[in-house]
């Protein structure tokens, strides 16, 4: 890609600032570099503090990493953060009645929209969910959904993120620390508040409790413990809302019902937040050997006692072979021309578009189908013979297990570095409630920023870092 096919958003041209970075521009020409370097590394030092980490799967060391923190916001108009919204809430609607559909009628199947092949050999799709109705029908209570900048006024969704979305606390600890680090910025723009996000999570939770709930509805957070990769989240988060962060072992079926242990005994249990894998959630009905789950969690759910957000069974919409055919979902459901586009996928499951990927694979880039965190994947033009060469084998022996995708000019926004003022690629990741009730987003989400010049990789996992993401009042 050449750089001047990038868009840059602070820089509408390469040399005028775009309208809503001036107040950036002025701030950042009146600051001195080693006063910024100083405020970048009280940054880092908030966050050490803070225990603000991630553990790295696959590191010798199996060490906690801090995720690399930008000071420079990126910053979104009133204008482009409500189209943004308007596209979001339309694609989890289809979401959400997608899996409502899946479950039950399979009507788009029947249409002959989706063929059945993509449900019954996709191990993300569970048989036990079929005819299983969740509290509310809501299966996607909180979506993660990545976006891609190209232009102006051109946004992409890069992939849906509805099994078990994180990073919103990333989000809200970015926010904090820019509020305590530069106050001033705060007063001479005024940006949207995100601080709230868990106390509006906390209320759609609560709407969307089980029949069997009482006055008092009780909710629990349940992470696979302190050894997960975003554990820092689900503490986190269950601090905030002011729940309980529970462990598998920490609950039981009693009387049919989930409970929780409690000094006073075991106290029943309305909704559950769950941070695991469907695999891991009840050993009885799924994975046998899973020990950080709860026996009999899932038939307390089928009998409509208990709320599982998010549902089970909605990790099939997180498939990047099922992204290909969100168009026609996003068509199928709501009567309407997808307001966000896809970006252009190839199936290579299908014979004529596995060759195609071949023949153009060093321009291309290559994702596993199931894989996440940048685990898995290829950008063609910055790979070497060596992974070519491995990536075109594994397509050849198993082709249903990978897409590919144009590699699209991800627009980027400047990055503070030791040398100064640099341009790096992002991504945006916005996060969406959804309840009975309402849609509710967060003015933001989370910008990820491939912190290597040139780099189009921004997961953490993979070096990525992130910033803090400004949506203005008007």
């Amino acid at each position: 890609m050449e750089a001047d096919l990038v868009f840059d958003e602070m820089w509408a041209d390469g040399t005028s600032i775009r309208r809503p970075y001036k107040n950036i521009k002025t701030w950042l020409d009146a600051e001195e570099r080693n006063s910024l370097k100083a405020k970048r590394q009280d940054a880092n030092d908030l966050f050490r503090l803070t225990g603000i980490t991630f553990n790295v799967y696959g590191s010798e060391e199996g060490e906690e990493r801090l995720i690399p923190f930008d000071i420079v916001p990126r910053v979104i108009t009133a204008n482009e953060w409500n189209k943004i919204c308007k596209g979001l809430e339309q694609r989890v609607r289809a979401i959400n009645a997608f899996l409502y559909d899946i479950y039950h009628d399979q009507e788009i199947v029947k249409a002959g929209v989706l063929p059945l092949e993509m449900l019954r050999n996709n191990p993300a799709f569970l048989l036990q969910m079929m005819g299983v109705n969740p509290p509310g029908q809501i299966y996607t209570h909180i979506s993660g959904v990545d976006l891609i900048r190209t232009e102006e006024n051109e946004f992409y969704v890069l992939e849906d993120n509805v099994r078990t979305p994180s990073g919103v606390s990333y989000m809200l600890e970015n926010r904090e620390t820019m509020l305590q680090m530069f106050p001033e910025l705060f007063t001479k723009n005024r940006v949207q508040p995100i601080q709230n996000y868990p106390q509006e999570l906390l209320y759609s939770l609560k709407n969307t409790l089980p029949d069997t709930a009482e006055n008092k509805p009780n909710v629990c957070l349940l992470t696979p413990g302190p050894y997960n990769s975003a554990y820092f989240e689900h503490a986190f988060l269950a601090d905030q809302m002011g729940i309980e962060l529970v462990q598998g072992n920490d609950l039981k079926v009693v009387d049919g019902f989930l409970a929780m242990r409690t000094t006073q005994g075991h106290q029943k249990v309305d909704v559950v937040y769950k941070r695991l894998d469907d695999e891991f959630l009840d050993p009885l009905n799924f994975n046998e050997k899973s020990s950080l789950g709860v026996p009999g969690l899932f038939d307390v759910y089928r009998k409509g006692r208990v709320t599982i957000a998010n549902a089970p069974g909605t990790g099939i919409a997180d498939d990047k072979a099922m992204y290909s055919f969100m168009p026609e979902i996003v068509e199928f459901y709501s009567g309407e021309f997808p307001l966000l586009q896809n970006v252009p996928t190839w199936r290579c499951a299908i014979k004529d578009q596995l060759n195609y990927v071949l023949d153009n694979i060093h321009e291309l880039v290559i994702k596993q189908v199931h894989g996440s965190g940048g685990y898995g994947m290829m950008i063609g033009p910055t790979a070497t013979k060596k992974d070519i060469a491995n990536f075109r084998r594994k397509l050849i022996a198993t082709p249903q297990d990978y897409i590919a995708q144009p590699t699209l000019s991800l627009s980027t926004v400047p990055i503070f570095t030791n040398k100064g003022f640099a341009p790096r690629h992002v991504d945006l990741r916005p996060f969406v409630q959804m309840s009975p009730e309402k849609i509710n987003i967060v003015p933001g989400g989370l910008t990820r920023v491939a912190m290597s010049k040139g780099s189009l990789v921004v997961n953490s996992s993979q070096g990525g870092g992130t910033k803090d993401t400004w949506v203005l009042e008007n």
